[in-house]
């Protein structure tokens, strides 16, 4: 896409300045990234993002349709929090890039998510991919840093001060996602604290700084609540299904309203149709799936090729979805010739009081395996793992 970027990418690239790029992004967050980071960009037309939004529109339209109480239906009744919003705070949309029946290249709904994903890191990993590669400043975002840092902060802190606003997590030190924890808390003075180290007493919440006792008045959340269940001995004050003095961003219940539950009822020409398992109808042939668990993170439990013995064996049919297949294309070249499909995730924030969210950032995933997802990737190949796309009049 876009050949004269993508071959000055290539003459320019070197694998010192690759190794100089991870530099830059260990000297600006004070880690290392724990996940493979893409040498290359993506470069997509505008036509391309074009797609992209109006598809997203539409998504957007037909979920603020739908028949109040229908996004209710996808919290697990063990997993219902206290004081739910009429919104999410944060909206993410996956997108495969394939190839149509036309022979464009259009983008096809992967899954979306009202979960926070890594905002301050995509901004920085864009801006380091420029200062590395100074022919990208004219193709990046026309979004400051400045006005991307004052969104978030409006979003996260609001009007509180920072240090009554934290971002939780589990063992966040653990995390694959440690360093965008690290360049948040830079863009925004917050702290990270685990969910093991919060302290309740009655209705309020505190963690312990320096010594001190601080009160939580925000939470950025970051935990996946179902998960916790899956942690052997975790022991914890603070139960998220408790009544608390906080004010979530954004509300645990969105993780389950907004997520594979809504694919079936959504449609467009890049929207693969999609059924739950326990509606999957004999006319469909089942090798043309996907099988994917409604709650599942980073592509676990997916299943590339269900059949009918895999799909008989599942008891719980109404937490899975058959989802109809779409084959990405290959189309970034790398600089042996060989060539890496990819998916983009695009990065929207929804404030409390706008009809509409607005859309801050793009994440790229790039693979030259079966799956997307940077785990299933061979280690020697190169033009994978996380990425930013670029766009551009071709």
């Amino acid at each position: 896409m876009i050949p004269k970027y993508r071959k000055q990418f290539n003459q320019e690239f070197s694998q010192e300045k690759y190794e100089r790029f991870k530099e830059i992004l260990k000297e600006k967050s004070g880690l290392s990234a724990s996940f493979r980071l893409s040498e290359s960009p993506m470069f997509l037309t505008n036509e391309f993002k074009d797609k992209l939004i109006d598809a997203s529109e539409s998504i957007i339209d037909q979920i603020k349709a739908l028949p109040e109480g229908t996004l209710e239906k996808a919290i697990p009744e063990n997993c219902k929090v206290p004081n739910d919003t009429k919104q999410p705070h944060f909206f993410t949309i996956d997108f495969g890039i394939c190839r149509g029946e036309d022979g464009a290249i259009e983008p096809q709904l992967i899954e979306l998510q009202a979960f926070p994903s890594l905002y301050a890191f995509q901004k920085v990993f864009e801006e380091t991919f420029s200062e590395v590669y100074p022919f990208l400043n004219e193709i990046k975002s026309k979004m400051p840093h400045e006005e991307f840092q004052n969104y978030l902060k409006e979003l996260i802190v609001g009007e509180e001060n920072p240090e009554n606003v934290i971002l939780l997590e589990i063992f966040p030190e653990k995390q694959k996602t440690a360093i965008d924890f690290a360049l948040t808390e830079k863009l925004l003075g917050i702290k990270t604290v685990c969910l093991t180290k919060v302290k309740k007493e009655e209705k309020k919440l505190f963690y312990e700084n320096d010594g001190k006792k601080i009160q939580i008045n925000r939470i950025y959340n970051r935990v996946i609540f179902d998960e916790l269940d899956r942690i052997p001995d975790l022991e914890f004050e603070f139960d998220f299904r408790e009544d608390a003095d906080v004010k979530w961003i954004t509300h645990p219940n969105w993780f389950f309203k907004i997520s594979k539950f809504l694919l079936p009822m959504l449609k467009h020409q890049f929207v693969p149709k999609s059924y739950f398992l326990h509606e999957f109808p004999e006319s469909e042939n089942l090798e043309n799936f996907v099988l994917k668990p409604l709650f599942s993170f980073a592509g676990s439990g997916v299943n590339l090729n269900p059949t009918i013995e895999i799909t008989d064996t599942i008891e719980d049919k109404e937490n899975y979805i058959l989802q109809r297949k779409v084959i990405y294309e290959p189309i970034f070249e790398d600089i042996n010739g060989e060539f890496s499909k990819a998916e983009i995730r695009l990065l929207y924030i929804w404030r409390e009081n706008d009809e509409r969210p607005i859309l801050l950032e793009n994440l790229g995933r790039m693979t030259k395996a079966a799956m997307v997802n940077v785990d299933f990737n061979k280690k020697d190949a190169i033009w994978i793992g996380s990425s930013n796309a670029f766009f551009a009049e071709e």
